[in-house]
């Protein structure tokens, strides 16, 4: 049945209003059949995206990665689609029946947003327009045809539409990625080319034209064997091999850089070091680096820089560096621990760009924007893109870890007491800014601080173990030290990537009324028990302000040409305290 018969004869998708109108006229009025269809469609429709869909629908299909479900019809999609007739057929007697929907499509994720958009075709007949909010990346300078969002969104509605065997669907959209094929970064391209492949006769055109752009693109084996199935990386080296684009190497040597590469797969940077110390190849020579950022994990990652032997700024033949190659990997933690070894922000690539736009063009502006809680994978979007700015904004700052460590004088035990309640009262405010310094700066390596039974605020997290002044005071003051370059480096990182989270820090940590709460040296027990009420009082001060600060960041966010910045408040006894640009 061709279901866009009267209702779609589209054959592009845009960013702009519905392309689809159907086949009626201003000048001629439609048919009284079409005219039928197109009422059909709009009820059809409207049952869909009602705000009592919910009490009419038979079943949900649930996203997990997102919390998110959506209700459903089963009448409705068995008659529209094969897929769905097979998959309610053994629940054709409950009701409320619910789906999860990585159930239904195992091989390509699919997205909140791709999934209604191919929910409301089946319901409507009609192709809607392409999301803004969600086909729109950081980059003011972006047109957002192809940038990854984009092509994100389009390779998951056509995928989905593949797997619910929506025939109209995969067609078109497989037209319009064929469209800006030529626009597409060739990163992206193999994204598209590993969808194509799954849906294999469907797009066989589209799957092509991958390939032929891939053959002849700069991309290195390494990343093929990765992102593709093994008969496509194949079929692109024989047909490089056929127009004379494969660089001979020496098998020795490119067996000596295999067996580094999967030392690192393994975690394993001693065997690394060993393979090193055969002379046969170089990190540099071997892309280490690169390789590590791009697929090892983050702890692998600062143990091989930690060697100190290849410059971070090596770029690889593709001409990237090491820090647009973590722009694309998006793990913040790998970003800083790059930045804080001499990677330079400002490095090109071979077409121009830097590792912030990298960075920008892979991350979806509501995703950017909105406000997201604690260890939410937008919030690593953000923060990445917010570092890359402020490498760029000023050079690494120096120097003691803060100025404000000169209210306790030279007393050790004063100096860690402050950076406890600085690092505790980050790890409140900013949970995932601390959390990203204190993995670079091995806090967690290092034993909680307590002077005499008298604890510091502890403002977030459970501790796992305090230091006794009163045992082995040799042994003791030696693990203080340890503890105190940990938080300083956390202090440090923080006013270098962070600064306008550090500035409120300061202020708080400075105001007189906390820095007299923080000494408690001979107090009576009575003052220690109006002091400790005082830091309670604090503490749900705090913590309300950083509820506050959540909502008001999602509301103030804003962009600029030159960078993009989000803003929002924190208050601290009474006073506004800005925590944006």
């Amino acid at each position: 049945m061709d279901n866009r018969t009267g209702l779609c004869d589209s054959n592009e998708i845009s960013n702009g209003s519905s392309t689809c109108t159907g086949p009626a006229s201003i000048i001629n009025p439609p048919a009284p059949e079409i005219l039928a269809l197109q009422h059909l469609s709009e009820n059809l429709e409207s049952i869909f995206e009602s705000s009592n869909s919910d009490f009419f629908a038979d079943a949900k299909i649930t996203i997990s990665g997102c919390n998110r479900e959506v209700a459903v019809h089963r009448c409705i999609l068995s008659a529209r689609s094969p897929f769905f007739k097979n998959a309610f057929s053994s629940a054709a007697k409950e009701r409320d029946v619910k789906v999860e929907l990585k159930e239904l499509a195992k091989d390509h994720h699919i997205g909140f947003d791709s999934l209604v958009s191919v929910l409301s075709f089946l319901y409507s007949g009609k192709v809607k327009a392409l999301p803004k909010d969600v086909c729109v990346c950081v980059d003011d300078d972006c047109s957002h045809e192809a940038c990854r969002p984009a092509v994100d969104f389009m390779v998951e509605v056509l995928y989905a539409s593949f797997k619910f065997r929506v025939s109209e669907l995969v067609a078109l959209y497989q037209r319009h990625l064929l469209d800006i094929l030529h626009k597409i970064a060739v990163d992206d391209i193999l994204v598209v080319l590993s969808v194509a492949n799954i849906c294999d006769k469907a797009c066989e055109t589209l799957q092509t034209r991958c390939i032929e752009i891939v053959v002849k693109s700069d991309v290195d084996m390494v990343t093929l064997d990765k992102a593709l199935p093994q008969h496509i990386v194949n079929q692109i080296t024989h047909s490089r091999s056929e127009l004379g684009l494969v660089n001979p190497e020496s098998s020795f040597s490119d067996k000596h850089v295999k067996r580094i590469h999967r030392a690192l797969d393994s975690d394993d940077v001693e065997l690394v070091r060993m393979l090193l110390k055969e002379g046969h190849t170089n990190l540099e020579d071997a892309h280490a680096l690169h390789y590590a950022v791009a697929h090892c994990d983050a702890k692998t990652t600062t143990e091989l820089l930690d060697l100190g032997l290849a410059d971070v700024n090596c770029k690889n033949p593709r001409g990237y560096t090491v820090l647009h190659v973590a722009a694309t990997r998006k793990d913040p933690k790998i970003i800083v621990s790059l930045l804080t070894k001499g990677a330079r922000p400002s490095d090109l690539t071979s077409d121009g760009r830097k590792a912030l736009q990298i960075s920008k063009r892979l991350t979806r502006a509501t995703d950017y924007f909105k406000s997201t809680e604690e260890g939410k994978a937008s919030r690593k979007d953000r923060l990445c893109i917010e570092i890359l700015e402020q490498a760029e904004r000023r050079d690494p700052l120096l120097g003691e870890a803060s100025l404000s460590l000169a209210v306790a004088g030279d007393d050790v035990r004063m100096k860690l007491l402050y950076l406890e309640n600085r690092v505790g009262l980050a790890k409140l405010l900013f949970p995932m800014e601390a959390k990203v310094l204190m993995d670079i700066a091995q806090v967690d390596g290092t034993s909680e601080f307590a002077l005499d039974g008298i604890r510091p605020m502890n403002l977030a997290g459970v501790r796992r173990k305090t230091v006794d002044l009163n045992e082995a005071p040799f042994r003791i003051q030696e693990e203080h030290l340890n503890r105190m370059r940990a938080l300083s480096r956390t202090v440090e990182l923080g006013k270098r990537f962070f600064p306008r989270c550090s500035e409120v820090l300061n202020r708080i940590m400075d105001a007189d009324d906390l820095s007299e709460l923080a000494y408690l040296g001979n107090d009576t027990p009575e003052e220690r028990l109006l002091k400790r009420q005082r830091y309670t009082q604090l503490q749900d001060i705090l913590s309300k302000a950083f509820n506050e600060d959540k909502e008001e960041f999602g509301r103030s966010a804003v962009s600029s040409s030159s960078s993009t910045k989000s803003t929002g408040k924190a208050r601290s006894n009474g006073k506004l305290i800005d925590r944006g640009g």
